[in-house]
């Protein structure tokens, strides 16, 4: 949390508080840091703010930021991180889950007929890259897998295995529990291929693209193989295609495992086509089911593999693939508790983190920061953001004997276009530089027609604000106003909850009646 030192106000949290409540303005006070309140590094602007009639654009008044508390505006970082803002990342999940919901059940543009489309939850992950410490649950028999008891097989328990070439043993007997900082980490570190793992991560993304290419060309030539002709439709250009019948729209939320490898959650449906109007949301043809989506999947996440351009240190490149674990299930169809607000909720909630599973949080690293951090010789996580500064050095040429050597950290960024060098960008994302919550263009709303709709329902008085602001700095002026202000919001979200739970409450009763 930054606060910054205000001459003449008292030392210590507690009386800047007393200080800031004692002034004769502090419910104004309080009022106009509402908006921000409970973000951990709000914004402070400073400037004019217009207000604007809605239908005929005539100025309704004008106010100077010198006339407000504090001589400034706060406005809300609006950081998605839970570890970095949690308020500011409980309205990114909120709105997470809307975003994801919506292409489920309908609601907010999208039609309420999407419920009965053929969907499926995919997860795909990461391969090998070497043997980790991992807890595994044969057989679960408590009632919530969120607090789950049970206990779990051995790690790896093997009675024939050998010792690795650096001496280590390739076993371990060990139960771990759900907290243990082992799981995730290799059992030998020389043995992990770290390099191969951040440059994985790099291109998920592109993996990700390929095997949507290859799951809607798979119902494509089933289409055509089960007679269903393509659809004739016009583009906004005129001209006339003929295109599949079918399409596929996903949301996707990219979560990080405890090894530091990335892996996605998608929600997958299937779509039909109308020729009167592409844009529609319509139901697919009889003839494609569920089960065709789930095979299509299946045979998607086998077939696509590709290798990466040649590296210097790896001219050959490396091989870009799923691995065995891809889990499809269906929603709505008895795959236990597999429901479309479950699996919102559950999305939505891996929206607002990012490596702070692997204890890796960090901001952007620079060539001044990351000795701090990468170390070829260090922990788990050291290799890892070592092997992105080291595969996203500058190069003369991507494959020449003319490339910086290894131990170069300090080098500017590459002049020439290399696929690589974003490694060093995201070296504090270990690799991994994608938004972790996308979609598709007609899965659902976006959130920035969220973020329109609430500003629309707070000014309801049919007035556009249009302010002429500079940024002045970040971060509460004291410590003592930021624990007023994150405790009236988060007093203002528990009053909020209740009321949602109370309202839920009587719609209960009165459907019950």
């Amino acid at each position: 949390m930054s606060t910054l030192h205000r001459p003449g106000v008292a030392v210590g949290r507690d009386a800047q508080a007393l200080h800031r409540a004692a002034t004769p303005d502090y419910f104004g006070w309080l009022e106009h840091t509402r908006t921000a309140g409970g973000c951990a590094r709000p914004i402070r602007l400073t400037g004019t703010m217009t207000a604007v009639d809605r239908d005929t654009g005539r100025i309704l008044g004008e106010q100077h930021t010198d006339g407000l508390p504090d001589r400034v505006l706060y406005k809300a970082c609006g950081n998605r991180r839970a570890a970095q803002c949690p308020d500011c990342s409980w309205a990114y999940a909120g709105d997470a889950f809307q975003v994801i919901r919506c292409g489920l059940t309908g609601g907010k543009t999208v039609p309420a007929t999407v419920a009965r489309h053929p969907v499926v939850f995919a997860t795909f992950t990461a391969p090998s890259f070497g043997p980790v410490h991992h807890r595994h649950v044969p057989r679960h028999t408590c009632a919530d897998r969120r607090r789950c008891d049970c206990r779990p097989a051995p790690c790896h328990a093997r009675r024939d295995a050998l010792t690795c070439p650096h001496g280590r043993p390739g076993a371990c007997f060990a139960r771990h529990n759900g907290a243990d900082p082992l799981l995730g980490r290799p059992l030998c570190l020389d043995c992990y291929d770290h390099g191969h793992q951040v440059v994985w991560n790099v291109f998920a993304g592109e993996l990700w693209r390929r095997t949507k290419q290859a799951v809607e060309r798979y119902l494509a030539a089933l289409c055509r193989r089960r007679g269903i002709p393509r659809v004739e439709v016009v583009t906004d250009s005129g001209r006339v295609r003929r295109v599949p019948p079918v399409r596929v729209s996903h949301g996707k939320v990219a979560e990080m495992q405890r090894r530091g490898a990335v892996h996605f959650h998608v929600l997958l449906r299937l779509d039909g086509v109308d020729p009167g109007d592409r844009h529609a949301l319509v139901p697919p043809p009889a003839g494609i089911t569920v089960d065709d989506l789930d095979a299509a999947v299946h045979a998607a996440a086998r077939q696509i593999v590709f290798a990466t351009p040649p590296h210097p240190d790896r001219p050959q490149g490396w091989p870009i693939a799923w691995g065995a674990q891809v889990d499809v299930r269906r929603i709505g169809t008895g795959d236990g508790d597999v429901t479309d607000a479950r699996v919102a909720a559950y999305l939505a909630k891996y929206a607002t983190k990012a490596t702070e599973v692997t204890g890796h949080c960090s901001t952007r690293l620079t060539p001044g920061t990351v000795d701090a951090y990468a170390d070829p010789e260090g922990d788990h996580l050291a290799r890892l953001i070592d092997a992105c500064w080291r595969l996203g050095r500058p190069t003369r040429h991507r494959t020449s004997d003319t490339a910086a050597q290894a131990d170069d950290r300090q080098g500017d960024l590459d002049t020439t276009p290399d696929v690589y060098a974003g490694l060093r960008r995201w070296a504090h994302m270990l690799g991994y530089g994608g938004h972790f919550l996308t979609k598709a263009r007609r899965y659902s709303v976006t959130f920035g027609l969220l973020r329109d709709t609430r500003a629309t329902y707070r000014a309801d008085d049919g007035s556009v604000t249009v302010g002429t602001l500079a940024f002045v700095g970040s971060g509460w002026l004291t410590d003592g106003d930021a624990l007023l202000a994150n405790t009236a919001a988060a007093q203002h979200r528990e009053r909020s909850r209740v009321g949602r739970e109370e309202l839920a409450h009587e719609t209960w009763l009165g459907v019950a009646a």
